[in-house]
Protein backbone atom coordinates (compact mmCIF):
# COMPACT_ATOMS: atom_id res chain seq x y z
CA UNK A 1 0.00 0.00 0.00
CA UNK A 2 1.06 3.60 -0.52
CA UNK A 3 0.44 6.70 1.53
CA UNK A 4 -0.07 10.12 -0.08
CA UNK A 5 0.37 13.31 1.91
CA UNK A 6 -2.36 15.87 1.21
CA UNK A 7 -2.51 19.53 2.22
CA UNK A 8 -5.57 21.74 1.84
CA UNK A 9 -6.98 24.95 3.33
CA UNK A 10 -9.64 25.17 6.00
CA UNK A 11 -12.36 27.80 5.99
CA UNK A 12 -9.90 30.40 7.33
CA UNK A 13 -7.18 29.59 4.81
CA UNK A 14 -4.99 27.70 7.28
CA UNK A 15 -3.30 24.53 6.03
CA UNK A 16 -4.67 21.17 7.11
CA UNK A 17 -2.54 18.04 6.65
CA UNK A 18 -3.82 14.57 5.88
CA UNK A 19 -2.70 11.14 4.70
CA UNK A 20 -4.50 9.18 2.01
CA UNK A 21 -4.04 5.43 2.41
CA UNK A 22 -4.39 3.79 -1.01
CA UNK A 23 -4.65 0.10 -1.92
CA UNK A 24 -1.68 -1.93 -3.15
CA UNK A 25 -1.14 -1.95 -6.91
CA UNK A 26 -2.86 -5.29 -7.38
CA UNK A 27 -6.09 -3.95 -5.83
CA UNK A 28 -7.98 -1.20 -7.71
CA UNK A 29 -9.55 1.64 -5.75
CA UNK A 30 -13.23 0.82 -5.33
CA UNK A 31 -14.38 3.95 -3.44
CA UNK A 32 -13.00 6.73 -1.25
CA UNK A 33 -13.61 7.19 2.47
CA UNK A 34 -13.03 10.08 4.86
CA UNK A 35 -12.07 9.37 8.49
CA UNK A 36 -12.63 11.83 11.37
CA UNK A 37 -10.55 11.23 14.51
CA UNK A 38 -11.52 11.66 18.15
CA UNK A 39 -11.54 14.88 20.20
CA UNK A 40 -8.00 16.28 20.75
CA UNK A 41 -6.52 13.25 18.93
CA UNK A 42 -4.69 13.32 15.61
CA UNK A 43 -4.81 11.45 12.32
CA UNK A 44 -2.04 9.17 13.61
CA UNK A 45 -3.99 7.78 16.56
CA UNK A 46 -3.78 3.98 16.44
CA UNK A 47 -7.46 3.36 15.68
CA UNK A 48 -7.51 5.77 12.71
CA UNK A 49 -4.28 4.51 11.16
CA UNK A 50 -5.08 0.82 11.60
CA UNK A 51 -8.61 1.08 10.24
CA UNK A 52 -7.46 3.23 7.31
CA UNK A 53 -4.73 0.76 6.37
CA UNK A 54 -7.12 -2.18 6.66
CA UNK A 55 -9.69 -0.42 4.46
CA UNK A 56 -7.02 0.34 1.85
CA UNK A 57 -6.01 -3.32 1.79
CA UNK A 58 -9.62 -4.09 0.88
CA UNK A 59 -9.90 -1.55 -1.92
CA UNK A 60 -11.19 1.55 -0.11
CA UNK A 61 -8.80 4.51 -0.22
CA UNK A 62 -9.11 6.34 3.10
CA UNK A 63 -8.17 9.93 3.95
CA UNK A 64 -7.51 10.82 7.57
CA UNK A 65 -6.37 14.31 8.52
CA UNK A 66 -5.59 16.53 11.50
CA UNK A 67 -8.30 19.00 12.46
CA UNK A 68 -7.27 22.65 12.84
CA UNK A 69 -4.70 23.18 15.61
CA UNK A 70 -3.95 19.47 16.06
CA UNK A 71 -1.17 17.21 14.80
CA UNK A 72 0.53 18.64 11.71
CA UNK A 73 -2.26 21.06 10.80
CA UNK A 74 -1.94 24.81 11.23
CA UNK A 75 -4.06 26.96 13.51
CA UNK A 76 -4.71 27.37 17.23
CA UNK A 77 -6.78 24.64 18.89
CA UNK A 78 -8.15 27.23 21.34
CA UNK A 79 -9.91 28.98 18.46
CA UNK A 80 -11.64 25.84 17.18
CA UNK A 81 -14.96 24.27 18.06
CA UNK A 82 -17.30 21.54 16.86
CA UNK A 83 -18.64 23.73 14.05
CA UNK A 84 -15.10 24.33 12.76
CA UNK A 85 -14.47 20.57 12.88
CA UNK A 86 -17.47 20.03 10.62
CA UNK A 87 -16.14 22.69 8.26
CA UNK A 88 -12.74 20.95 8.26
CA UNK A 89 -14.47 17.72 7.22
CA UNK A 90 -16.17 19.51 4.34
CA UNK A 91 -12.81 20.96 3.27
CA UNK A 92 -11.25 17.48 3.29
CA UNK A 93 -14.13 16.13 1.21
CA UNK A 94 -13.60 18.92 -1.33
CA UNK A 95 -9.90 18.03 -1.55
CA UNK A 96 -10.75 14.40 -2.26
CA UNK A 97 -13.25 15.42 -4.92
CA UNK A 98 -10.81 17.82 -6.59
CA UNK A 99 -7.81 15.48 -6.67
CA UNK A 100 -9.37 12.00 -6.76
CA UNK A 101 -13.07 11.28 -6.21
CA UNK A 102 -15.69 12.57 -3.80
CA UNK A 103 -15.99 10.39 -0.67
CA UNK A 104 -18.76 7.81 -0.63
CA UNK A 105 -18.12 6.74 2.95
CA UNK A 106 -17.73 8.80 6.15
CA UNK A 107 -16.23 7.23 9.27
CA UNK A 108 -16.00 8.98 12.62
CA UNK A 109 -14.43 7.87 15.89
CA UNK A 110 -15.68 9.32 19.19
CA UNK A 111 -16.48 13.05 18.68
CA UNK A 112 -15.44 12.52 15.06
CA UNK A 113 -18.51 10.29 14.82
CA UNK A 114 -20.75 13.15 15.90
CA UNK A 115 -18.98 15.34 13.32
CA UNK A 116 -19.61 12.97 10.40
CA UNK A 117 -23.27 12.71 11.39
CA UNK A 118 -23.46 16.51 11.16
CA UNK A 119 -21.43 16.77 7.94
CA UNK A 120 -23.02 13.96 5.91
CA UNK A 121 -26.21 15.86 4.89
CA UNK A 122 -23.97 18.54 3.30
CA UNK A 123 -22.10 16.00 1.13
CA UNK A 124 -24.26 14.59 -1.69
CA UNK A 125 -21.61 12.02 -2.63
CA UNK A 126 -21.80 10.23 0.73
CA UNK A 127 -23.80 7.02 0.59
CA UNK A 128 -22.93 5.47 3.94
CA UNK A 129 -21.90 6.69 7.40
CA UNK A 130 -20.13 4.78 10.17
CA UNK A 131 -19.69 5.86 13.79
CA UNK A 132 -17.28 4.22 16.26
CA UNK A 133 -17.66 4.83 20.00
CA UNK A 134 -19.43 8.09 19.17
CA UNK A 135 -21.76 10.30 21.20
CA UNK A 136 -25.15 11.11 19.69
CA UNK A 137 -24.50 14.84 19.94
CA UNK A 138 -21.45 17.06 20.36
CA UNK A 139 -22.83 18.46 23.61
CA UNK A 140 -21.83 15.17 25.25
CA UNK A 141 -18.26 16.52 25.38
CA UNK A 142 -19.29 19.28 27.79
CA UNK A 143 -18.71 16.99 30.79
CA UNK A 144 -15.00 16.87 29.91
CA UNK A 145 -14.88 20.63 30.35
CA UNK A 146 -16.96 20.89 33.52
CA UNK A 147 -13.95 21.52 35.75
CA UNK A 148 -13.03 24.59 33.73
CA UNK A 149 -16.52 26.02 33.39
CA UNK A 150 -16.10 28.59 36.16
CA UNK A 151 -12.81 29.90 34.79
CA UNK A 152 -14.25 29.98 31.27
CA UNK A 153 -17.19 32.06 32.46
CA UNK A 154 -14.96 34.45 34.43
CA UNK A 155 -11.92 34.76 32.16
CA UNK A 156 -13.12 33.54 28.78
CA UNK A 157 -10.44 30.85 28.49
CA UNK A 158 -8.87 28.06 30.53
CA UNK A 159 -6.44 25.16 30.38
CA UNK A 160 -7.90 21.65 30.56
CA UNK A 161 -6.33 18.22 30.81
CA UNK A 162 -7.62 15.39 28.62
CA UNK A 163 -5.80 12.11 29.07
CA UNK A 164 -2.18 13.08 29.65
CA UNK A 165 -2.20 16.23 27.55
CA UNK A 166 -3.15 19.83 28.29
CA UNK A 167 -5.09 22.09 25.94
CA UNK A 168 -6.11 25.73 26.09
CA UNK A 169 -9.76 26.34 25.23
CA UNK A 170 -12.04 29.37 25.05
CA UNK A 171 -15.61 29.87 26.16
CA UNK A 172 -16.76 29.84 22.55
CA UNK A 173 -16.12 26.07 22.52
CA UNK A 174 -18.67 25.56 25.32
CA UNK A 175 -21.14 27.87 23.63
CA UNK A 176 -20.78 26.05 20.33
CA UNK A 177 -21.19 22.60 21.89
CA UNK A 178 -24.42 23.73 23.52
CA UNK A 179 -25.87 24.31 20.03
CA UNK A 180 -25.53 20.59 19.27
CA UNK A 181 -27.65 19.07 22.01
CA UNK A 182 -30.41 17.75 19.77
CA UNK A 183 -30.10 14.45 17.88
CA UNK A 184 -32.95 15.28 15.52
CA UNK A 185 -30.54 15.84 12.61
CA UNK A 186 -29.75 12.11 12.70
CA UNK A 187 -33.37 11.40 11.78
CA UNK A 188 -32.82 13.27 8.52
CA UNK A 189 -29.48 11.66 7.69
CA UNK A 190 -30.94 9.74 4.73
CA UNK A 191 -27.85 7.56 4.46
CA UNK A 192 -27.12 3.97 5.40
CA UNK A 193 -25.77 4.03 8.96
CA UNK A 194 -23.62 1.58 10.91
CA UNK A 195 -22.98 2.12 14.63
CA UNK A 196 -20.04 0.44 16.39
CA UNK A 197 -19.84 0.66 20.17
CA UNK A 198 -18.42 -1.29 23.08
CA UNK A 199 -20.60 -2.06 26.11
CA UNK A 200 -17.43 -1.56 28.21
CA UNK A 201 -16.68 1.94 26.89
CA UNK A 202 -15.91 4.14 29.92
CA UNK A 203 -15.47 7.36 27.91
CA UNK A 204 -18.68 7.40 25.87
CA UNK A 205 -21.40 5.23 27.38
CA UNK A 206 -23.12 2.72 25.13
CA UNK A 207 -26.36 4.59 25.85
CA UNK A 208 -25.10 7.14 23.31
CA UNK A 209 -25.07 4.44 20.64
CA UNK A 210 -28.68 3.65 21.52
CA UNK A 211 -29.60 7.31 21.04
CA UNK A 212 -27.98 7.35 17.58
CA UNK A 213 -29.66 4.12 16.56
CA UNK A 214 -33.08 5.17 17.81
CA UNK A 215 -32.88 8.57 16.14
CA UNK A 216 -31.81 7.18 12.76
CA UNK A 217 -34.11 5.73 10.14
CA UNK A 218 -33.46 2.55 8.22
CA UNK A 219 -31.21 1.30 6.76
CA UNK A 220 -29.29 1.21 10.03
CA UNK A 221 -27.19 -1.41 11.80
CA UNK A 222 -25.48 -1.84 15.16
CA UNK A 223 -22.42 -3.96 15.98
CA UNK A 224 -21.26 -4.48 19.54
CA UNK A 225 -17.49 -4.33 20.08
CA UNK A 226 -17.35 -6.80 22.90
CA UNK A 227 -14.42 -6.22 25.32
CA UNK A 228 -13.01 -3.31 23.27
CA UNK A 229 -11.96 -0.06 24.93
CA UNK A 230 -12.89 3.42 23.70
CA UNK A 231 -9.64 3.93 21.76
CA UNK A 232 -9.66 0.45 20.16
CA UNK A 233 -6.19 -0.01 21.60
CA UNK A 234 -5.99 -3.67 20.62
CA UNK A 235 -5.06 -4.20 16.99
CA UNK A 236 -7.58 -7.05 16.71
CA UNK A 237 -10.47 -4.71 17.57
CA UNK A 238 -9.47 -2.16 14.90
CA UNK A 239 -9.08 -4.88 12.26
CA UNK A 240 -12.44 -6.39 13.21
CA UNK A 241 -14.06 -2.99 12.71
CA UNK A 242 -12.44 -2.65 9.27
CA UNK A 243 -13.42 -6.14 8.12
CA UNK A 244 -17.04 -5.91 9.21
CA UNK A 245 -17.27 -2.30 7.97
CA UNK A 246 -16.25 -3.30 4.43
CA UNK A 247 -18.63 -6.25 4.39
CA UNK A 248 -21.49 -4.01 5.52
CA UNK A 249 -20.60 -1.16 3.16
CA UNK A 250 -20.49 -3.47 0.13
CA UNK A 251 -24.29 -3.45 -0.01
CA UNK A 252 -24.44 0.34 -0.22
CA UNK A 253 -21.26 1.28 -2.10
CA UNK A 254 -21.38 -1.30 -4.86
CA UNK A 255 -17.98 -2.72 -4.01
CA UNK A 256 -16.53 -5.40 -6.23
CA UNK A 257 -15.56 -8.82 -4.97
CA UNK A 258 -11.95 -7.73 -4.48
CA UNK A 259 -13.08 -5.70 -1.49
CA UNK A 260 -13.81 -8.88 0.50
CA UNK A 261 -10.74 -10.87 -0.44
CA UNK A 262 -8.33 -11.08 2.48
CA UNK A 263 -5.09 -9.25 2.02
CA UNK A 264 -1.97 -11.39 1.95
CA UNK A 265 -0.01 -8.30 2.97
CA UNK A 266 3.06 -6.72 1.40
CA UNK A 267 5.24 -6.43 4.48
CA UNK A 268 8.32 -8.66 4.53
CA UNK A 269 8.79 -11.19 7.28
CA UNK A 270 11.22 -9.96 9.91
CA UNK A 271 12.74 -12.01 12.71
CA UNK A 272 12.06 -11.07 16.31
CA UNK A 273 14.55 -8.50 17.55
CA UNK A 274 15.50 -7.32 14.06
CA UNK A 275 14.36 -4.49 11.83
CA UNK A 276 14.34 -4.33 8.05
CA UNK A 277 14.60 -1.28 5.81
CA UNK A 278 13.49 -1.53 2.17
CA UNK A 279 13.39 0.89 -0.75
CA UNK A 280 9.93 2.12 -1.69
CA UNK A 281 11.22 4.52 -4.32
CA UNK A 282 14.65 5.34 -5.75
CA UNK A 283 14.75 8.66 -3.94
CA UNK A 284 14.44 8.81 -0.13
CA UNK A 285 11.22 6.93 0.76
CA UNK A 286 11.94 3.78 2.77
CA UNK A 287 9.85 1.09 4.39
CA UNK A 288 10.68 0.31 8.03
CA UNK A 289 9.61 -3.07 9.39
CA UNK A 290 9.77 -5.03 12.61
CA UNK A 291 8.17 -8.37 13.33
CA UNK A 292 4.76 -6.77 13.96
CA UNK A 293 4.99 -3.13 12.83
CA UNK A 294 5.68 -1.05 9.74
CA UNK A 295 6.42 2.64 9.18
CA UNK A 296 7.96 5.01 6.66
CA UNK A 297 11.14 7.07 6.58
CA UNK A 298 11.67 9.96 4.17
CA UNK A 299 13.27 13.36 3.83
CA UNK A 300 11.59 16.80 3.75
CA UNK A 301 10.52 18.26 0.42
CA UNK A 302 13.13 20.99 0.89
CA UNK A 303 15.90 18.46 0.25
CA UNK A 304 14.11 16.54 -2.47
CA UNK A 305 12.05 14.06 -0.46
CA UNK A 306 8.30 13.47 -0.38
CA UNK A 307 7.95 14.22 3.38
CA UNK A 308 5.85 11.08 3.93
CA UNK A 309 7.71 10.05 7.06
CA UNK A 310 10.32 11.15 9.58
CA UNK A 311 13.92 11.59 8.46
CA UNK A 312 16.61 9.20 9.78
CA UNK A 313 17.74 11.80 12.33
CA UNK A 314 14.12 12.37 13.37
CA UNK A 315 13.82 8.64 13.99
CA UNK A 316 17.01 8.67 16.05
CA UNK A 317 15.68 11.51 18.21
CA UNK A 318 12.30 9.79 18.53
CA UNK A 319 13.98 6.60 19.76
CA UNK A 320 15.87 8.50 22.46
CA UNK A 321 12.85 10.59 23.44
CA UNK A 322 10.53 7.58 23.63
CA UNK A 323 13.02 5.64 25.75
CA UNK A 324 13.52 8.62 28.06
CA UNK A 325 9.78 9.09 28.53
CA UNK A 326 9.18 5.38 29.19
CA UNK A 327 12.05 5.23 31.68
CA UNK A 328 10.77 8.24 33.63
CA UNK A 329 7.23 6.89 33.74
CA UNK A 330 8.29 3.45 34.98
CA UNK A 331 10.58 4.96 37.61
CA UNK A 332 7.81 7.26 38.84
CA UNK A 333 5.44 4.29 39.12
CA UNK A 334 7.93 2.25 41.16
CA UNK A 335 8.74 5.14 43.51
CA UNK A 336 5.18 6.43 43.88
CA UNK A 337 6.06 9.83 42.43
CA UNK A 338 3.01 11.94 41.50
CA UNK A 339 3.93 12.35 37.82
CA UNK A 340 1.06 13.50 35.58
CA UNK A 341 2.71 13.85 32.20
CA UNK A 342 6.10 13.81 30.46
CA UNK A 343 6.98 15.70 27.30
CA UNK A 344 10.41 15.24 25.72
CA UNK A 345 11.64 17.61 23.02
CA UNK A 346 14.87 16.86 21.17
CA UNK A 347 17.07 18.54 18.59
CA UNK A 348 20.18 17.37 16.76
CA UNK A 349 22.95 19.89 16.24
CA UNK A 350 26.25 19.76 14.39
CA UNK A 351 28.49 22.78 14.83
CA UNK A 352 31.79 22.35 13.03
CA UNK A 353 32.98 25.93 13.64
CA UNK A 354 32.74 25.78 17.42
CA UNK A 355 33.14 22.07 18.12
CA UNK A 356 35.81 21.16 15.61
CA UNK A 357 38.15 24.10 15.57
CA UNK A 358 41.05 21.91 16.70
CA UNK A 359 39.99 18.44 15.51
CA UNK A 360 43.54 17.32 14.69
CA UNK A 361 44.81 18.15 18.15
CA UNK A 362 42.16 16.40 20.21
CA UNK A 363 39.13 14.12 19.96
CA UNK A 364 36.10 16.36 19.69
CA UNK A 365 32.43 15.49 19.48
CA UNK A 366 30.92 17.40 16.59
CA UNK A 367 27.39 16.03 17.04
CA UNK A 368 25.18 17.09 19.91
CA UNK A 369 21.65 16.06 20.89
CA UNK A 370 19.80 18.60 23.01
CA UNK A 371 17.05 16.97 25.07
CA UNK A 372 14.56 19.11 26.99
CA UNK A 373 12.14 17.43 29.38
CA UNK A 374 8.89 19.00 30.56
CA UNK A 375 7.33 17.15 33.49
CA UNK A 376 3.96 17.87 35.08
CA UNK A 377 2.83 16.79 38.53
CA UNK A 378 2.97 17.50 42.23
CA UNK A 379 6.74 17.03 42.47
CA UNK A 380 9.26 18.19 45.02
CA UNK A 381 12.55 19.83 44.01
CA UNK A 382 14.37 16.62 44.98
CA UNK A 383 12.04 14.48 42.87
CA UNK A 384 12.49 16.70 39.84
CA UNK A 385 16.27 16.55 40.22
CA UNK A 386 16.17 12.77 40.58
CA UNK A 387 14.04 12.35 37.46
CA UNK A 388 16.57 14.38 35.48
CA UNK A 389 19.28 11.95 36.63
CA UNK A 390 17.13 8.96 35.69
CA UNK A 391 16.51 10.41 32.22
CA UNK A 392 20.19 9.89 31.40
CA UNK A 393 19.97 6.23 32.37
CA UNK A 394 17.49 5.12 29.73
CA UNK A 395 18.83 2.20 27.63
CA UNK A 396 18.98 4.14 24.35
CA UNK A 397 20.84 7.01 26.07
CA UNK A 398 23.38 4.51 27.41
CA UNK A 399 23.79 2.90 24.00
CA UNK A 400 24.51 6.25 22.36
CA UNK A 401 26.95 7.19 25.12
CA UNK A 402 28.78 3.88 24.69
CA UNK A 403 29.60 4.72 21.05
CA UNK A 404 28.60 1.22 19.89
CA UNK A 405 30.59 -0.65 17.28
CA UNK A 406 28.58 -0.85 14.07
CA UNK A 407 29.40 -3.90 11.97
CA UNK A 408 28.34 -3.76 8.31
CA UNK A 409 28.57 -6.73 5.98
CA UNK A 410 26.85 -8.29 3.00
CA UNK A 411 24.09 -10.85 3.45
CA UNK A 412 25.58 -14.22 2.66
CA UNK A 413 24.28 -15.58 -0.63
CA UNK A 414 23.80 -19.33 -0.42
CA UNK A 415 23.53 -19.59 -4.20
CA UNK A 416 27.31 -19.16 -4.64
Amino acid sequence: MSRIKLEFPNADGQTLVGLLETPPERVPVARYALFAHCFTCSKDVAAASRISRALAARGIASLRFDFTGLGNSDGDFANTNFSSNVQDLLAAARKLEQDFEAPALLIGHSLGGAAVLAAAPQLPSVEAVVTIAAPATASHVQHLLSGARGQLEDEGEAEIKIGLRRFRIKKQLLDDLARYGDADHIRHLNRALLVFHSPLDTIVDIAEAAKIYQAARHPKSFISLDNADHMLSNREDAEYVAETLVAWASRYLGLGRHAFEPSTGTAPKVASGEVMVTEIDTNFLRGLYTEHHQWLADEPAAVGGSDLGPSPYDLLLMALGACTSMTLRQYAKRKGIDLDDVEVMLRHERNYANDCGDCEAKLTKVDRIVQRINIHGNLSVAERARLLEIAERCPVHRTLDAMPLIETRYVEDDSH
